[in-house]
């Protein structure tokens, strides 16, 4: 065989291998990209359980003013940040989304405190879907980490890495539940001396 023909060959096989690595790393990426979003559908599902709620809840709870005002401005930043195009866009919309579940759970604890405001229908069919969509969530959250580890580990391990390199495919965060809300202690005299 001519030396010209066998360079041809070997280069024909290499843009081969780069072009199926290529295609493993952005396919990858849109995976990931895909799980995210479906766990944005899951918390869709819930933040628009949160305008009855608030509305119910200002009526109760009005030295609360406050927590009120901040779950309705993360919702409102939850809706801005929502479909993330990067790994840096996605780890953003992750803080907003932690930092909304984190009071929505404080409100929750709230609603709880107030018997007349838990005793309204509308609030108990929002905590009865809350706690429903709370199971579609944790599934999601686990798809979504799975396609995360898979983008992370074709992003850190080459010869994806340089791939990924050249098309600015960076990893992504991986959701994870605050453990220090999921471990802290309950203090129940705060919500005996109301």
């Amino acid at each position: 065989m001519d030396s010209t023909v066998t360079f041809l060959i070997v280069l024909a096989v290499a843009a081969l291998i780069f072009y199926g690595l290529y295609v493993k790393v952005i396919s990858t990426r849109n995976r990931a990209l895909e799980a995210l979003a479906s766990i944005d559908v899951q918390l869709r599902k819930r933040y628009d359980l949160l305008p009855n709620v608030l509305k119910l809840a200002a009526r109760y709870m009005e030295h609360e003013r406050d927590l009120l005002n901040e779950v309705t401005r993360l919702r409102s930043r939850f809706q801005e940040t929502e479909r993330p195009k990067s790994g840096e866009a996605a780890a953003e919309h992750l803080g907003v989304v932690q930092a909304l579940e984190k009071q929505v759970g404080r409100l929750m604890i709230q609603v709880e405190a107030y018997p007349d405001l838990k005793a309204e229908k509308p609030i108990q069919e929002a905590m009865m879907q809350f706690s429903e969509v709370e199971g579609h969530i944790s599934a999601a959250r686990r798809f979504y980490n799975s396609a995360v580890t898979d983008l992370n580990n074709l992003v850190q391990i080459f010869p994806t890495s340089m791939i990924a390199g050249w098309v600015k495919v960076s990893e992504m965060p991986y959701y994870e539940v605050e453990e220090e809300a999921v471990r802290q202690p309950i203090d129940a005299d705060d919500y005996l001396k109301r």
